[in-house]
């Protein structure tokens, strides 16, 4: 996922330490360092001078001297003690110096201009959009970087680890945590009712079929209803699943109501003391307004608890649409994301997850009914090398 993502922030990191480090070449050794040497050498001359200028004094005037304060004067050193004194600090002086400059060259800290932001902000931009992020998840997660690493103290050894750290933390913060399914269907006394919708291709029927073996294995009874009374064959495909997880399929005709195929499965799911509910529904075009009323009839009718819209992966910035076109008519409270094994991008779930504020549920990873896996977000963050 995302492929070069992990390898631009390291180049952009170390372009920009680079960057620092021949700033810091030009400019010299640190401002402070030279102002405290400067302080130091004058000092030392200063009294250099004054000892010079006090053994220049007589004799009988010294003795006078210590007569009128006292035998506990100090007796005044000669030029070459001093020279060697001074010697001695110069070196030690020159070696603390020495040490620190190295140091420094690790600890020192740096900030990151708009200028040099800039210069790096439009490839990370187009890494993201190559990798199927909507150009207004693009624009967010440019802006929130730039408000977080731009002015910012950092030490320069830690500027590759900062930006990728800012990045994840912007990445979490988009994608939203997913609920427990298990939980909030044990929760519920009656029938728990889940209605799946999407477009036309998308493995919606497969999916919950997938779902249904999930549950299954967790314990958790349920019933599948044939919703899709549009499709060729759509009944005979959830019929098939049915048999091969025996579990009970509540089917009609072509061409009946949907909405009352739902209706009737949730009633035989009452009588059965059967937990769960599981709608399926015909593929339809998030443009198809007549066929979204018609989503809207079964959603009035069969009351759904959550309603989820299953989309692929490597559909990219067309899935945008068409999350927006369902949650618009029936209201998303939750997505599977199918064909994510196939997916070498990943910006699908990023953009999906920022454009509904709602949660990845699942990601589809195969044909197999156990080829569905939890969407975990910190997983996903490790994919995209963060």
């Amino acid at each position: 996922m995302f492929g070069k993502l992990k390898e631009k922030l390291k180049n952009w990191a170390k372009n920009l330490t680079e960057e620092k480090e021949k700033q810091e070449e030009t400019v010299g050794k640190p401002k402070k360092i030279k102002e405290e040497r400067k302080r130091e050498k004058e000092k030392i001359k200063k009294t250099s001078e004054e000892v010079k200028e006090e053994r220049k004094i007589s004799d009988h005037i010294i003795e006078e001297i210590k007569k009128e304060r006292g035998d506990d004067v100090r007796p005044i050193p000669r030029p070459e003690e001093i020279e060697e004194e001074i010697k001695k600090i110069e070196v030690e002086e020159e070696r603390k110096s020495g040490f620190f400059s190295r140091i420094t060259s690790k600890i020192i800290k740096v900030k990151i201009s708009e200028k040099e932001f800039e210069a790096y902000s439009d490839e990370l931009e187009m890494l993201l959009l190559e990798n199927n992020v909507a150009l207004e998840v693009t624009e967010k997660i440019i802006k929130e970087l730039k408000e977080k690493i731009v002015g910012r103290d950092m030490l320069k050894k830690d500027i590759e680890s900062e930006i990728k750290k800012s990045f994840r933390e912007i990445i979490e913060k988009i994608l939203i945590e997913p609920f427990d399914i298990l939980k909030k269907i044990n929760e519920k006394k009656e029938p728990f009712v889940i209605l799946f919708c999407g477009i036309n291709g998308t493995g919606k029927t497969t999916t919950i079929a997938k779902i249904a073996d999930f549950l299954k294995k967790n314990k958790v009874s349920c019933v599948m209803a044939a919703g899709d009374t549009f499709r060729a064959a759509s009944i005979e495909q959830i019929k098939k699943h049915g048999e091969r997880l025996k579990i009970k399929v509540i089917a009609s005709d072509y061409g009946a109501d949907p909405a009352s195929v739902g209706f009737d499965a949730i009633n035989y799911a009452k009588k059965n003391h059967i937990k769960c509910v599981l709608i399926d529904t015909a593929g339809r075009m998030h443009t198809a307004k007549n066929l979204l009323r018609e989503m809207e009839k079964i959603v009035k009718i069969c009351k759904p608890d959550i309603n989820v819209f299953i989309g692929e992966s490597i559909t990219g910035n067309d899935a945008i649409e068409q999350v927006r076109g369902f949650d618009e008519h029936v209201g998303i409270d939750g997505i599977i994301l199918t064909k994510a094994d196939i997916d070498e991008k990943g910006g699908t779930a990023l953009s999906l997850g920022y454009v509904t504020k709602k949660p990845i549920l699942y990601l589809g990873t195969g044909q197999e009914y156990d080829a569905i896996e939890p969407f975990d977000k910190r997983k996903f963050i490790e994919r995209l090398g963060l």
